[in-house]
């Protein structure tokens, strides 16, 4: 499909995001990082599909995350029952407070699905340290390529983030989706840096 260059109309009730996909092909090394002892991963094992899509939604409600939020509870169970699925929360002085996820379906590869924190880690270092321990839990594994995406909906130095980390851009694309905050699936009032329309 070709898109027109200028301007394109856009549905009411709809969003639209410029995906950019990224990936390396060699562990790089570990950037300097900030700790906290109380910064830990806990790996999550059949966590209950509610209890997830809460914690989903308070790292993703202002970023307008929504695809979890739309899965079913059989098929978020069938995701964490699958061996080469591994998610993990990151937990701060007892709390949960964000999310990785690593996906091995395809061999040889590993794509980081996830990767969030809610509001209040962000700016405090957990992002650097959760992402060192990602890049080691995906390198030790037998890879060859590392790749993951994030769009302009996202956080605004998200892509930024995952450059300093190692990654290198090799695609774009245009997402068009329904908004989460017309169909309900996310307040009104989320992200209110995106206007609704």
């Amino acid at each position: 499909m070709t898109i027109p260059d200028g301007y394109s109309d856009i549905p009411s009730g709809k969003t639209v995001a410029v995906v950019t996909h990224l990936q390396m092909f060699q562990r790089p090394p570990a950037r300097p990082e900030r700790f906290e002892a109380s910064w830990t991963l806990r790996k999550l094992d059949a966590p209950d599909p509610d209890w997830y899509r809460a914690l989903f939604r308070r790292i993703g409600e202002n970023w307008l995350w929504f695809s979890r939020l739309q899965t079913s509870d059989d098929e978020l169970r069938g995701i964490f029952s699958n061996p080469l699925y591994e998610a993990y929360v990151f937990e701060a002085q007892g709390r949960e407070e964000g999310l990785l996820e690593l996906d091995f379906a395809v061999e040889g590869e590993c794509n980081l699905s996830f990767f969030g924190l809610t509001p209040p880690m962000i700016g405090r270092g957990a992002g650097r340290w959760m992402m060192n321990r990602a890049l080691s839990m995906a390198w030790e594994r037998p890879i060859r390529r590392l790749w993951l995406h994030t769009c302009t909906l996202d956080h605004p130095d998200a892509l930024a983030f995952y450059v300093r980390s190692g990654f290198t851009p090799y695609q774009r694309q245009i997402e068009v989706a329904d908004d989460p905050r017309a169909t309900g699936l996310l307040p009104k009032t989320a992200a209110p840096h995106v206007p609704m329309l």
